[in-house]
């Protein structure tokens, strides 16, 4: 994190404890229930600035640093990547903590990673090196009445145990890419 890193501690709206409760007995009611994600990623035509549509919501801008080539008015993917993984592990801190009757009273998520960018997206030095990040490192502060350092410290690894994101990071996954010819 940079030196200009806010700490920040949040109002937490509580989550319905009974809805969190459905919820799980719904997951556990159905275990092998898969669902699909999808995300449409449309280039704007503004050097490597990207809208990304997810459901209905307002588009998700991605772009480039200055020294990538972009006008570094968005994060750019990696760093999307980790603010995905963050939420994802401070998500599951909180659900977690509110289902064990904590009172969350900040959640604070950082995150860093190494990558070796040489290869500039296939365009740049070809010779064989570690492709994507090769270490991510993430410390969780977190605050709640009513548990112990110990209790807390259980707490983010269960949450990062169970991480969709983080997993996702962390195994294979198959991902098959294709080029539309309609």
């Amino acid at each position: 994190m940079t030196a200009t890193s806010l700490k920040t501690v949040a109002t937490f709206e509580p989550i319905d404890k009974a809805g969190l409760e459905a919820l799980a007995n719904k997951g556990k009611s159905d275990p092998s229930a898969v669902r699909t994600v999808r995300c449409r990623t449309v280039a704007e035509g503004k050097k490597f600035r990207h809208q990304n549509f997810i459901r209905n919501l307002s588009a998700h801008i991605v772009d480039e640093p200055p020294q990538l080539l972009g006008d570094d008015t968005a994060p750019n993917p990696t760093e999307a990547l980790l603010a995905a993984l963050g939420s994802c592990v401070a998500v599951g801190i909180q659900a977690n903590a509110v289902a064990r009757g904590w009172i969350v009273r900040s959640i604070e998520i950082e995150l860093e990673g190494d990558i070796n960018i040489t290869s500039v997206w296939g365009v740049g030095d070809l010779s064989p090196k570690p492709l994507g990040l090769t270490a991510v490192r993430i410390k969780a502060h977190v605050a709640a009445d009513g548990a112990t350092e110990a209790e807390l410290d259980e707490l983010v690894a269960h949450a990062a145990k169970w991480s969709p994101v983080l997993n996702t990071v962390q195994n294979p996954v198959p991902v098959a890419v294709t080029r539309d010819h309609g």
